[in-house]
């Protein structure tokens, strides 16, 4: 299991059961090769203890090959969750391809502690397309593992004073010169029953700096947005400057500009410089809990030989959020 998300109400408070998604695939060898066989799995927290239900989506509902990150949410009955996903690849292709597109659909949540499920799939609708005139395509790229384009990681937020519906999504920016044109895209919704989202240009740009922004996501505090992402160490421009595998993030009192690098950086968290690829895909929850995934346990930056891919949730962090500064509680 790697990227991880709560499924939460609509206004960003906690439900019970507390469920999650994340993303999930058989073992192999090769870290990497997990990728090419995700799937979304329904999983239950109880007292610090994960329990994992299986896949959230029955075979053969998705459109994709795979499955990749995105958003859960409960709405207001208690038992209808709406997932917005990424579909990597499409259903049945004969080679994996890095094709991503951004999908949503609905689901019934049935079942008692420990034996939840998701039944009665529904609604399945591509919510958002690739507006080539601000985004570059994810086919464009190369076919590996951190140089792939991006179109992907669906993360929404309700902006309650203005009553909008927002969803930020990890891109590549069109008509780049260079092969790092990271950025973070999204898209507007004044009425989610309408179904019509409006694609803006990116809000964050890393052209000509880093490959990959992923998994962005807003929190609210003291009546300002915190926009977070996560990247590796391995996406920036080799030519520098460069960053560690970390998360990252900006402040702003306006959902769609103004944003500022928090600590002067950017940088929020990152891995202890003995270990620098032990935990990664940061997610901050609005009680700014941050949940990862442990990834390169305990390894130095030259070790050589297989990977010590943890594969689980590596224990919850806190954050404190002070303007433009954070830190982190012990």
């Amino acid at each position: 299991m790697w990227d991880a998300w709560p499924i939460l109400k609509r206004n960003g408070d906690h439900v019970r059961p507390d469920l999650w998604m994340a993303l999930a695939a058989p073992w192999f060898s090769d870290p990497d090769e997990r990728h090419a066989h995700a799937r979304i799995h329904l999983i239950e927290r109880q007292d610090g203890r994960w329990q994992p239900l299986g896949p959230a989506m029955p075979e053969g509902f998705s459109p994709g090959s795979r499955e990749w990150s995105g958003s859960a949410w409960m709405e207001a009955d208690g038992r209808t969750i709406t997932l917005y996903f990424t579909a990597a690849g499409h259903r049945g292709e004969a080679e994996v391809s890095f094709a991503q597109r951004l999908f949503e659909a609905q689901a019934t949540l049935s079942g008692q502690d420990g034996n939840w499920r998701l039944e009665e799939w529904r609604g399945l609708n591509e919510f958002i397309e690739l507006d080539a005139r601000h985004y570059m395509s994810p086919t464009a790229g190369q076919s590996q593992v951190g140089k792939i384009k991006a179109f992907r990681d669906p993360g929404y937020f309700h902006d309650r004073i203005n009553d909008r519906h927002l969803v930020y999504f990890t891109a590549s920016i069109a008509a780049s010169r260079s092969d790092f044109n990271g950025a973070i895209g999204v898209a507007v919704a004044d009425r989610l029953s309408a179904g019509k989202w409006e694609i803006l240009p990116p809000i964050i740009s890393a052209d000509g700096f880093n490959n990959e922004l992923e998994r962005p996501h807003v929190v609210e505090k003291d009546g300002l947005y915190y926009l977070f992402w996560v990247t590796q160490s391995h996406v920036f421009d080799p030519q520098g400057p460069t960053g560690p595998t970390g998360l990252y993030g900006m402040v702003s009192d306006d959902l769609l500009s103004g944003w500022k690098p928090l600590n002067g950086s950017g940088l929020v968290i990152a891995n202890p410089q003995q270990a620098p690829r032990q935990a990664y895909s940061w997610f901050v929850l609005p009680d700014l809990s941050v949940t990862s995934f442990v990834d390169d346990w305990g390894r130095p930056a030259n070790a050589e030989g297989p990977r010590r891919f943890g594969g689980t949730f590596a224990p919850f962090l806190h954050l404190s959020l002070d303007g433009d500064r954070t830190s982190l509680i012990a």
